[in-house]
């Protein structure tokens, strides 16, 4: 399938190439992506269980305890007795979690600046781009 000159594979590249020159990743990014995610599929189904969040997520349930317990321990996410099954637990976020969701992901500044400088017009383009994304 083609869009204009660019096929799937080509418009995939040029996509890549673009952010990578506004987004640096290292661990530290990686760290904040992995924890916005689990952050963000348990304020999906808040009050969430392991089983629903390990779904969202697309990873198995041992791991994703792992690093819930780690979310537990930093104070973003607080667990209780789900009030449908007393074995099991039903996680929400914390205040600090639901900040941790809103606050700008770490390096991001370079991209930023850049869209910063885009028109409003461009802006909502660039807006509706990322709403395609997100539902695919």
């Amino acid at each position: 399938m083609m869009f204009g000159n660019s096929s799937p594979d080509a418009l995939a590249a040029r996509f890549t190439a673009v952010t990578h020159q506004w987004v640096v990743e290292g661990p530290n990014e990686r760290v904040d992506r992995a924890r916005r995610k689990l952050l963000g599929a348990i304020q999906s189904k808040e009050p969430a269980t392991l089983n629903q969040v390990a779904k969202t997520v697309g990873r198995g349930a041992p791991a994703v305890s792992r690093s819930i317990d780690a979310l537990v321990r930093v104070g973003f996410i607080e667990r209780t007795a789900d009030p449908n099954n007393r074995r099991r637990l039903a996680m929400r976020l914390t205040e600090s979690g639901r900040e941790m969701l809103t606050k700008r992901p770490k390096g991001g500044a370079g991209l930023f600046s850049k869209l910063e400088r885009l028109a409003p017009s461009e802006l909502r383009a660039v807006e509706r781009a990322i709403e395609i994304l997100e539902r695919s």
